[in-house]
């Protein structure tokens, strides 16, 4: 019976979270028209961050509890999620153009930031002082390039037209309805789908630290998935790219700075492999914008992505 209640649980909240990405979808993309902002912009700040909500809410409660393994598991591998199996997923579905501003600016610092929390958080290992985790301090750091992101994204944001067609327009009022009810749909549907996961999982006896960086990672991170899917299919590309580099820049600065700032998170748990993916999967998105003649993630890197991330699966589950 239990078992049952859990499956359908599990259900109930995918149901929640597709919903909640089409009407985040619709209601971004209306906001950003009616606002002349570019659909990367909208998918980088309010879809990108709100749909790290749930990432936030188990990060934040972990540090509370004093749970670094969590914490750090759970963005770790959400971020390896998102760039191999959502970005891969969507390509599949729609190759993602990347413009001249993301070659520029919004890309390499995808990378960069995933290098800086490699930096903070291995300092002794890489250079022989302090402990291998982040504390008050790298917090603050990591905070600050935040807000930094953010303002200069708006400040240097153009607008771009070249995904407006199709876009329905609704007033301002409308718009807002949808990216709260889309919001919800996604946050409450991941708390129903990451809650009933974990349950199933521990059934199983399996360790915390693969709960949080399979179960709860790929659980916190379907919205992402949903959005970036339902993006793709409605030729929203940028939304779908914004969203994506949005949310692992969101879930190391803001996340992680923020958890580090409650509590100091050691990376004990984190594996060389663990560290090597999620440095691979950002370096692989620079190597998709520079080594190739289209400017663009087409269907084949798509499909690499994808494979990595069934490599990756296999190596922990080989490794429990």
């Amino acid at each position: 019976m239990e078992l049952t209640v859990q499956i359908l649980t599990l259900i109930g909240g995918l149901i929640l979270i597709l919903l909640g990405a089409n009407w985040l979808v619709d209601g971004s993309s209306s906001i950003a028209k009616r606002f002349g902002l570019s659909e990367f912009i909208i998918g980088l700040t309010i879809v990108g961050i709100g749909t790290s909500s749930p990432e936030m809410v188990v990060s934040f409660m972990s540090a509370f509890q004093g749970k670094a393994d969590m914490a750090i598991g759970n963005v770790i591998g959400s971020n390896i999620f998102n760039t191999f199996m959502i970005l891969g997923i969507t390509a599949l579905i729609s190759p993602l153009v990347i413009t001249k501003a993301n070659l520029r600016k919004d890309i390499p610092l995808n990378v960069a930031v995933t290098l800086l929390l490699i930096l903070l958080g291995l300092d002794r290992t890489i250079f022989g002082i302090g402990n291998d985790h982040l504390g008050l301090i790298d917090g603050i750091i990591l905070l600050a390039v935040f807000a930094w992101y953010m303002w200069s994204s708006f400040r240097s944001d153009q607008g771009d037209s070249s995904e407006e067609g199709g876009i329905k327009e609704y007033s301002v009022l409308i718009s807002l309805v949808l990216i709260g009810a889309g919001l919800a749909g996604l946050i409450f549907g991941g708390r129903l789908f990451v809650d009933s996961a974990t349950e199933l999982a521990k059934a199983m006896g399996v360790s915390d630290k693969f709960i949080a960086i399979t179960v709860m990672a790929a659980g916190t991170s379907m919205p992402e998935l949903a959005t970036c899917v339902v993006a793709a299919l409605k030729g929203r590309g940028q939304l779908a790219l914004g969203n994506i580099l949005g949310s692992n820049i969101s879930n190391i600065l803001l996340i992680l700075g923020g958890a580090s700032v409650i509590c100091p998170l050691s990376f004990g748990g984190m594996t060389n492999i663990d560290i090597l993916a999620v440095v691979g999967s950002a370096a692989f998105i620079l190597m998709c914008a520079y080594t190739f003649r289209k400017k663009e993630i087409d269907r084949v890197e798509g499909a690499a992505l994808v494979l990595m991330e069934a490599a990756y699966m296999w190596y922990l589950i080989a490794n429990i």
